[in-house]
């Protein structure tokens, strides 16, 4: 039986270039044409696929980007704003705060330039 190695997340797009390089500016990933890779190989590739529909619902998985990890009440809700902020800059859009609970810490759902769904942690 053979192992799994690495993983690739792949993202269906209508601009997989104009995609790629959003997420590797928010990752800190060297983009090509359809793809963002972590110069240090430690990441998940992420490849966006073109495809001729757009976007209808909800994204069924999500990637979480951890902004906050180890903070909690206001110093996290100050990073994660301050992620938001710099992401709306580049075409992002903030959905809405989830707030801290008994159980959770505050995060922000997201989207990218091209309405996928994406929580910054």
């Amino acid at each position: 039986m053979a192992s799994v190695r690495e993983i690739q997340v792949t993202v269906d797009c209508a601009d997989p270039a104009g995609v790629a390089r959003f997420w590797a500016d928010m990752r800190g990933y060297v983009a090509d044409e359809d793809s963002a890779s972590d110069p240090h190989g430690s990441g998940p590739r992420l490849y966006f696929q073109q495809v001729p529909e757009g976007k209808v619902v909800k994204n069924r998985v999500h990637l979480d980007v951890r902004v906050g990890t180890g903070l909690v009440g206001e110093e996290r809700l100050a990073v994660l704003e301050a992620e938001a902020a710099r992401l709306v800059e580049r075409g992002a859009t903030r959905v809405r705060l989830l707030p801290a609970d008994d159980e959770n810490e505050s995060c922000l759902v997201m989207q990218d330039i091209e309405g996928n769904e994406f929580c910054l942690d």
